[in-house]
C-alpha cells in the first residue's frame, strides 16, 4: 500500500528518487503511465498493474468508450525498473505529458502512486482540502 506525499527534485537524466518505504513493493517491476484526470502520471507496481488491467479488460470490448480508453491508455504505459539507487527513469514523453519539469511530488493513493509537477499539486491539494475541510464539502457527500 502507498500512502503519503514526498517532494523530490528530477535530474537532468530523467530521473527521480522513489521513497524508500514505495521501494519493497515495486521490486518486481514498475508500470508508469498517464493518469486518468489530472496532468499527473500513474506509478503502478507490476502486480498492482495486473489487477487494474484485469479490472479494464473485465469489460465487454464491444463498448466503444472502453476501447478509446484502452488504446489512450495502455498506448501510454511504459515498463521501467528502480534502479539500484532508487531511482526511476521518467520517460520523456510521459514527463512532457504531465509537465514534469524539476520539482515533482510523488504521492501515495492506496494501490498506486502518483507522479505531479509541484505546483500543480500544491493548486490540486489547496482546492481539495478547501472542500473537505470547509463548509463546502463533507466526507457524507461521499457516501462514507
Amino acid at each position: 500500500m502507498f500512502l503519503g506525499e514526498y517532494y523530490r527534485t528530477k535530474d537532468n537524466k530523467g530521473r527521480v528518487f522513489v521513497p524508500s518505504n514505495f521501494r519493497e513493493e515495486l521490486r518486481g517491476g514498475i508500470v508508469l503511465s498517464k493518469g486518468f484526470d489530472e496532468k499527473c502520471l500513474f506509478l503502478f507496481s507490476r502486480e498492482g498493474w495486473q489487477a487494474l488491467q484485469g479490472r479494464i479488460m473485465s469489460v465487454p470490448i464491444a463498448k466503444k468508450n472502453l476501447q478509446v480508453f484502452s488504446r489512450w491508455f495502455f498506448s501510454s504505459a511504459r515498463e521501467a525498473e528502480v534502479d539500484p539507487q532508487g531511482r526511476i527513469k521518467i520517460p520523456q514523453e510521459l514527463s512532457d505529458h504531465a509537465g514534469l519539469d524539476k520539482d515533482i511530488v510523488l504521492i501515495g493513493v492506496s494501490d498506486r502512486i502518483e507522479l505531479w509537477a509541484k505546483e500543480k499539486w500544491e493548486e490540486y491539494y489547496s482546492k481539495a482540502d478547501t472542500s473537505f475541510t470547509g463548509e463546502s464539502g463533507t466526507f457524507e457527500e461521499l457516501g462514507f
